[in-house]
């Protein structure tokens, strides 16, 4: 029997490479094709009393341009992201018990009045954080660490998901899922890919991306229970 063939779309930097390294080890023939590239903006988050970071990315690049805590609360969306702060030297005091921009508005809704709030991210993140604590009564900035563009490359998964050649496919962030779609758009296959969709396990991190899959017209079959890529692929393969 043939190994499944499985799409990630990781960013094009170590992680696309880690991806591919372990669905090799689950008996998996990867199909390595990054939506993402990263493009920092050099700027570093401002100094406020509490700092929110959503990505592990954005600490890193946080901790690339001297950004210093200086007695600032740290918020972290999500265990990985709570992980990169700690392995970068920062302390994390607040993670929401649901790994969301709604859990952490949630968490801090009660503590922010007349505070100021830093929120340090991608410049694609909803305003979900912004509008709830601003609602709450806090003081909100908004830092872009990075903007997220498609790489050049990105597209051979794509043809290979309207060919029916994929057994599944690894969404990551509704970012990925957006430029997916749209290359199917600009090669004037939607309708075909959506077909062939049908009969390819995807399998998807978190709510946000699951809704963005379900936007264009697929749907999923995998959220893992906690926002880990070995768990999505994991799950996956043992649904394959």
């Amino acid at each position: 029997m043939p190994k499944p063939k499985m799409a990630v779309l990781r960013p094009d930097d170590t992680r696309i490479d880690e991806a591919v390294c372990y669905l090799q080890s689950l008996d998996v023939s990867p199909i390595a094709n990054p939506m993402l590239t990263i493009c920092p903006t050099g700027q570093a988050p401002q100094q406020a009393e509490y700092c929110i970071f959503t990505s592990s990315t954005g600490v890193e690049l946080a901790e690339e341009q001297g950004w210093h805590q200086d007695g600032t609360t740290v918020c972290a969306v999500g265990r990985q992201t709570a992980t990169t702060l700690r392995n970068c030297g920062y302390s994390v005091d607040v993670i929401p018990s649901t790994f969301t921009s709604t859990g952490l508005v949630e968490e801090l809704a009660n503590e922010v009045e007349g505070k100021t709030v830093e929120i340090a991210r991608s410049a694609h993140g909803s305003d979900v954080l912004i509008r709830g604590l601003e609602e709450a009564g806090a003081s909100v900035h908004e830092t872009y660490l990075y903007r997220l563009k498609r790489p050049d490359t990105a597209g051979q998964s794509v043809k290979l998901a309207v060919d029916g050649e994929l057994d599944g496919i690894l969404f990551t962030s509704p970012k990925t899922v957006e430029h997916f779609f749209e290359i199917a758009t600009e090669r004037d296959a939607l309708s075909p890919l959506q077909c062939e969709l049908e009969e390819t396990v995807i399998g998807a991190i978190g709510a946000p991306t699951e809704r963005a899959v379900r936007r264009h017209g697929g749907s999923v079959d995998i959220i893992p229970a906690r926002a880990d890529f070995r768990r999505l692929a994991e799950d996956t393969v043992s649904h394959i």
